[in-house]
Order: structure tokens, then sequence, then C-alpha cells
């Protein structure tokens, strides 16, 4: 009785010390804690548009949906630049150093280049969809073309989200993207039914379209009104040359990794029909829902490791990787139990044919969960200015990925897919883990890591 009372008591003060501490430590937890809710509320909500979706249009009519909002994902992450990553370490360094100048130039600069880029995208892929004959089948050309307009809003809204995260306003930083987009999605797909409209692909794509745009609009607004009670209104300054310097190996890191985990669905799309690829998308998106974990304790961390950049404090990077590594993988593996022991009930929410998705999801739960007991390496890596190393190894997985897919997929099918994915995260985690450890000392393995729970981090980045 007397260890279970000490256990109650040590639980409350550490209860009390995350809610009311005044330590960079309880607020980075209360951060992480906070978009960590976001993101559960944000997987419940994704996972219902895409189970309503693929019952209101069907397994075709969705894997047209789906194949075409991987081209948007694709392209408009490309159409950042590099930026809605480097955002991370340029805005904290000028914050600390007061330069109000560029940090306004900064951030007027990455917004109009982001738009600029993912328009002219837009419109280039739109133009070799109807100038190329046989490019794509007939009945993905008219939905590529729709997909190509949300580019912009797409790209603005990741590229904001990366602004947002550097002063720790989560809510404006992942709301938009993960819980407002769908919600808008469903509304506007319903009304669009409602008045007639046929239940399509392109239909949907038509309402994302719309939610799109509006969650984004709506997220500049509010981010520009926040920003403009955080910067002084001060002449702004240009710095293109040095910004593209640091973001341009930020997008090719950012192109690799993307490559390495959506060419499964781009090859697959070459020998299988659009029904295979709605049950891979159900799979995946399914199993995805293990890595909110991690990209909630990314949102709340990164900023942290940023402004320990350049600063001889190994120790403390150490522990906050360590902190970081312990918050991501113990959740990702009790999620991952969870999630597969519900596989089947959750693909037959789509309907019935899903259910041979659950292969898949078995099979990319291992490449998760190798990455969640690695920690979130590439970003820790990028903002400590190992982005060129970093994109050399997502190349070679990108090349090493497109390989495995068309090896394994024209055998293997869905299942080959999910391999080629798996083996390339392996191989990922493994190469940056001894890119960590050989040119910044740092330990990113959940076995073996001493500095998970060390204290000295308490006073680590206290001045931001």
């Amino acid at each position: 009785m007397a260890t279970i009372s000490l256990s109650v008591s040590s639980l409350h003060e550490r209860l009390q010390a995350l809610l009311h501490g005044t330590d960079d430590r309880a607020a980075a937890q209360r951060a992480a804690l906070f978009a960590f809710g976001i993101r559960v509320a944000s997987a419940g909500i994704a996972f219902a548009s895409q189970v309503l979706l693929a019952r209101w249009v069907g397994a075709f009519e969705f894997g047209i949906f789906a194949y075409v909002w991987v081209w948007v994902f694709i392209l408009g992450s490309l159409s950042t630049c590099g930026l809605n990553t480097s955002v991370l370490r340029f805005i904290p360094d000028y914050r600390e150093n007061s330069q109000f100048n560029l940090l306004r130039g900064f951030v007027t600069a990455s917004r109009l280049t982001v738009v600029s880029v993912s328009t002219v995208l837009a419109m280039v892929g739109a133009g070799l969809l109807v100038s190329i004959d046989g490019l794509v089948s007939d009945y993905y050309i008219v939905p590529l073309i729709l997909g190509a307009i949300c580019l912009p809003m797409f790209a603005l809204t990741d590229l904001q989200d990366g602004i947002s995260r550097t002063y720790g306003w989560i809510d404006l930083a992942l709301a938009p993207p993960y819980i407002v987009r769908p919600l808008l999605l469903l509304v506007f797909f319903a009304i669009a039914i409602a008045s007639g409209a046929e239940a399509s692909g392109q239909t949907a794509i038509l309402s994302m379209i719309g939610a799109s745009w509006l969650a984004a609009i709506g997220q500049t607004l509010l981010l520009t009104k926040r920003l403009a009670g955080e910067i002084e209104r001060v002449k702004k300054s240009y710095d293109y040359s040095f910004w593209l310097k640091i973001s341009m190996p930020i997008m090719m890191v950012d192109g690799f990794y993307i490559l390495m985990t959506h060419t499964d669905i781009v090859v697959l799309n070459l020998f299988l029909n659009p029904e295979d690829i709605a049950i891979y998308y159900a799979g995946v998106k399914t199993i995805s829902l293990v890595s909110f974990v991690y990209f909630a304790v990314v949102a709340a961390q990164m900023h942290k490791f940023s402004c320990l950049h350049g600063d001889d404090k190994t120790e403390q990077l150490d522990a906050l990787l360590g902190e970081s590594i312990t918050w991501i993988f113990w959740p990702s593996l009790l999620a991952a139990a969870v999630i597969l022991a519900l596989g089947l009930p959750l693909l037959s929410l789509y309907g019935p044919e899903f259910s041979h998705g659950f292969s898949v999801m078995a099979i990319l739960a291992i490449g998760l969960l190798v990455r969640a007991s690695f920690g979130p390496l590439e970003f820790v890596l990028n903002v400590l200015g190992q982005q060129k190393a970093c994109a050399v190894v997502l190349f070679s997985a990108a090349a090493l990925n497109i390989g495995l897919n068309f090896l394994f997929i024209p055998s293997y099918g869905l299942e080959g897919a999910a391999t080629a994915t798996t083996l390339t995260v392996i191989y990922v985690c493994c190469v940056l883990f001894m890119v960590a450890k050989t040119r910044l000392g740092l330990h990113s393995f959940i076995i073996g890591n001493a500095f998970s729970l060390r204290r000295q981090q308490n006073g680590a980045c206290a001045d931001v």
C-alpha cells in the first residue's frame, strides 16, 4: 500500500509539474500533449472522411481520388522549396538576435515564393496532361487537372505550418490542414451531392479545392494577425541567396523522402487498377494513424533543436533527442498494437473488398515502428545543418525504393509495394543513425539511450 501511495504521489507531482511548470521542459511537454490531442482528433476526422468518401463513391472512384491526392501531396510539398523546414532555423535565429527586418522579409518572401512556385508547377502539370496523349489513363486527366488547383493553397498551408510551430502556435499549425480541411471536404461534398452532383472522385476533388483554399486563407489571416503582435514593424530586408542556399538542400531531402514514401502508389498505378489503389491507400491511411504520435512530438520539439544549433550543447541535444524518442516510440508501439488488433473491422468500414488491405497494414507497421525507435532523425539533421548529408541518404533511399517497387509489385502486388516501402524505411533509419552518431555525436535509438531522462535539458533554450 505504501508503494502504491508513493507511486500515486509521484504521478500527481509529475502531473502538476507538467500542467503548471514554468520551465522550458514543461512548456515543451504541454505543447507536445496539445499537438498530440490535435493529431488524435485529426486522425479520427481524416479516417472518418476517407471511410465516408469510399462508401459514397465506391472503390474505383475512391482510387482515382487517392491517386490524385497523392500527386497533390508530392507536388505541393516540393513547392515549398524547403522553406517549410528552414523556417525552423531562420525564424528562431532572427528572433533571438532581434533581426526583425530580416524576419519580416523572410515571412513575406517565403509566402510569395511558395505560392508562385506551386502555381507555375500546377500550370505546367496541367499543360502536360492536356498536350501529351497517353501520359495517364483517360479517367485520371480531368481529376488531375482539378487537383492542380489545390497546389498553391496546399503548399502555403504547409509553409505556414512551419512558421506557426516556431512560435509554439500548435493550434494554428495543425488545425487548418488536419482538422479544418478534411471537415470542409466532407461539408462541401455533402452539399454537392445534395445539389444533385454525381458521387464520384471528381466531385470529391472539387470539394477538396474549396476545402484547401478556404482552410489556407483562414490560416493566412489568423497567422498574419498573430505575427503583427510579435514582429516589430520595421523595413523589410531580404537575403534570398542565403535563404535558398539553406533551403534548397532541404527541398532535396523532402523530395527524396516524399518519393521514398509515395512511390508505391505511383508505381502501383502502372500495374494495377484504381480499385487496387483504393485498397492499398485505405491500408496505408489506416495504419498511418500510428504516425500521429511521431508528428505530434516533432511539431512540439523541433524548434528546441533549432535554438541549440551552433552551440556546443551536445549533451543537451542528446538529452532532448532521447526524450523525443521516448515520447514517440512507446505510444507508437501501443497505437500499432491496437490498430492492428482492430485492423479488419476498421478496413471493413470502407467496404467489404477493403479487407485485403490488412496485409499491407501489417507490413507497413514494421517500418513505422522502426522509424519511431530511431526518433525524428531527418528533422533533427536538417535543423542542425546536416541537410546535405541527409539529402544524399534520402536520394539513395528514393532510388532504392523505386527499384524495389518495380521488383516486387509485378510479382507480389499490394504486399510487394508495402514491403518495398518498409525495407527502404529501415535502410534510411540505419544510415541516418550513423550520420547522427559520427557527425553530431548523438545517439538516436530507443535501446541504449541513456540520455532520454536527463534533467540537464531543463535550461535548454530557456530564452526562446
